[in-house]
C-alpha cells in the first residue's frame, strides 16, 4: 500500500440523506434532461454497443475489486448511514454491490440499458438510473460522494468533472478505482500483447492521462492515492471471456472475434489460472 495521507481542514459533509427521488422526478437544482446523446459526451460508441454486446461476459468474467481497496475508499470518503453515494458509471455494479454494506444510500448511474439490468440484480438494494457522467440525472448537491470503478478514463473532462461536483456537496469526495494487469506476470502480459492492437482510438485505463485533468480542476482539491493487490482464478474459458468483455474485443465482427477468445484460451492452457492485478485507488474532494 502507498503512504498516504490525509487531508485536513475539510468541512464535513451534511450527513442529512436527501430526498433525491429521480424515478419521481423530484430532484433538487438543476438536473439535465436525459434525452440523444449530445456529440460532446465523452463515451465512446464501442461503450454503448460493446458492452451493451458483452454485458453478460462482463459481470461473469470481470474480477471484482479488492475488500482492502474499497475499505479505503469507504473511509478516505466517510461512507456509512446518512451518506449518500453516486457510482458513476457503474456497469453491473462490479462497484455497487461492494458499496451497499456500508449503509450508505447507494445511486447507481449507467448509460448502458444490458448493463444497467445485470446491476439491479446484483445489487437490488441500489437505485439504478440511466445517465452519462455530462448529465447526472440529480440535483444540486445531492450526494456527499461519487465513485467511479473502471471508467473514468472514459469520461476525463471539464465538462464531466463540472458535473460531478454539481452534484456533490461541499467537502465531498470524488473516488476512483481501477484494476490494472499486473504485467509482471507472462499471462497478462500476452494478454495484453493479444488485445492492444485491436484498441483503435479507445480510451486507455493504463498511465495518468486522466489526472491532469483532475488536477487542473479549479473544484477538486489534492489526490490521495494508495494500490492494493488482486487476484482473479479462471480457467481457460473464462480467460476467453474475460477477452470477450473488453468493449473493443466485443464489437469485432464475429469472425474474428472468435479468433481472439480461441487465442486467449490457447494462452490460458488447461488449469486453473490466476490473474494478478494491481488495484489502483484515488480521492480528491471538492473545494
Amino acid at each position: 500500500m502507498l503512504a498516504l495521507r490525509r487531508r485536513d481542514g475539510v468541512a464535513a459533509p451534511d450527513l442529512a440523506v436527501p430526498g433525491v427521488q429521480a424515478e419521481a422526478g423530484l430532484l433538487r437544482g438543476r438536473a439535465p434532461e436525459l434525452g440523444a446523446r449530445p456529440e460532446t459526451m465523452s463515451v465512446h460508441p464501442s461503450v454503448l454497443h460493446g458492452f451493451g454486446n458483452a454485458a453478460e461476459s462482463y459481470e461473469r468474467a470481470r474480477p471484482d475489486y479488492p475488500a482492502d481497496g474499497v475499505a479505503w475508499l469507504a473511509e478516505q470518503l466517510g461512507l456509512g448511514p446518512g451518506i449518500t453515494v453516486v457510482d458513476l458509471a457503474a456497469g453491473t455494479g462490479k462497484l455497487t454491490r461492494m458499496l451497499v454494506p456500508t449503509g450508505a444510500t447507494v445511486i447507481a448511474v449507467e448509460p448502458v440499458e444490458a448493463m444497467r439490468a445485470r446491476l439491479e440484480l446484483a445489487a437490488p438494494s441500489a437505485r439504478a438510473l440511466a445517465g452519462y457522467a455530462e448529465r447526472i440525472p440529480l440535483g444540486d448537491a445531492s450526494a456527499d460522494a461519487v465513485t467511479v470503478a473502471q471508467a473514468f478514463h472514459w469520461f476525463a473532462s471539464s465538462e464531466a468533472l463540472d458535473e460531478i461536483a454539481r452534484v456533490l456537496r461541499p467537502g465531498g469526495g470524488l473516488g476512483l478505482i481501477w484494476n490494472m494487469r499486473d504485467e509482471s506476470d507472462e499471462l497478462q502480459r500476452s494478454i495484453s500483447e493479444l488485445v492492444e492492437p485491436l484498441r483503435g482510438d479507445e480510451q486507455t485505463h493504463v498511465g495518468d492521462g486522466w489526472r491532469a485533468v483532475l488536477e487542473a480542476h479549479s473544484r477538486f482539491g489534492r489526490i490521495e492515492e494508495a494500490a492494493f493487490r488482486h487476484e482473479q482464478v479462471l480457467d481457460a474459458d473464462g480467460v476467453a471471456e474475460r477477452v470477450r468483455s473488453i468493449s473493443f474485443v466485443a464489437v469485432l465482427p464475429d469472425d474474428r472475434r472468435e479468433e481472439v477468445l480461441t487465442r486467449a484460451r490457447d494462452l490460458a492452457g488447461p488449469g486453473p489460472i490466476h490473474l494478478p492485478y494491481v488495484t489502483r485507488t484515488f480521492v480528491s474532494r471538492v473545494l
